[in-house]
């Protein structure tokens, strides 16, 4: 064989190894693009993340309990005058809830409202004030056993503080539309900051009372905002 003559053999060979080299460089440079778009990620991700604002409160709904109220008008006025027989039905609703001020300045609770999602819509009513609850167990004593220390829907929190209560409101609807409800929460309004929502993560409790609830006894109430409230109850 001539010194010239080219052994296409080992020509092949050669370009075969070429080839894999050439191949491995492309393997290793997408393994390190890989690698850069996964750290790029994570970094974001933590970023995000832990750039985002704390929210200042955090809270819980202990137990929920309620109860169906059906009452109807005697029938006659003051005058002693025939009047048609009307009939109310309401769901009583207590809950007990944690509220916890995780934030390094006072929050300043100024509302709590009970909400019920139906299918109609939202059904919302605000909590009753310390005062209108404790004139629920005046007006209905075989609530007894439900009576507690009320939530003050007026208390300012301080740094670190928690603060415990149950809140009471009465929602104009039948037994029947409240086990069908869609959603239950409770929101709390504090002052300049977002609204505050809690979910029972529990079922909802119906306590067994010994004497049926029957008309109130004669207690005074307000309605607030042409909203309805607890205090509607009375009236």
């Amino acid at each position: 064989m001539s010194l010239l003559q080219v052994n296409n053999d080992e020509l092949d060979e050669a370009a075969r190894g070429e080839d894999i080299s050439k191949g491995n460089s492309h393997m290793l440079d997408a393994a390190i693009v890989a690698a850069i778009v996964v750290s790029v990620l994570i970094a974001l991700f933590v970023l995000v993340f832990a750039t985002q604002p704390k929210a200042p409160y955090t809270g819980e709904v202990l137990n929920v309990w309620a109860y169906p109220l059906h009452t109807q008008t005697k029938g006659f006025d003051a005058n002693g005058q025939p009047v048609p027989v009307e009939n109310f039905d309401r769901i009583l609703v207590f809950a007990n809830v944690n509220l916890h001020n995780q934030s390094d300045h006072p929050l300043m609770l100024k509302e709590v409202l009970t909400n019920v999602k139906l299918n109609d819509g939202i059904h919302s009513s605000f909590a009753a004030s310390e005062t209108d609850f404790q004139r629920l167990f005046v007006a209905y004593p075989q609530l007894a056993s439900l009576s507690s220390n009320p939530l003050n829907i007026a208390a300012t929190l301080q740094p670190g503080q928690t603060v415990s209560g149950t809140i009471f409101s009465s929602l104009s609807m039948t037994k029947e539309q409240f086990d069908a409800r869609k959603d239950l929460n409770f929101s709390f309004a504090f002052r300049y900051q977002p609204i505050f929502e809690l979910t029972p993560k529990d079922p909802v409790q119906f306590p067994v009372l010994n004497t049926p609830l029957g008309a109130p006894a004669e207690v005074q109430g307000v309605k607030k905002n042409n909203q309805p409230t607890a205090s509607s109850l009375f009236q």
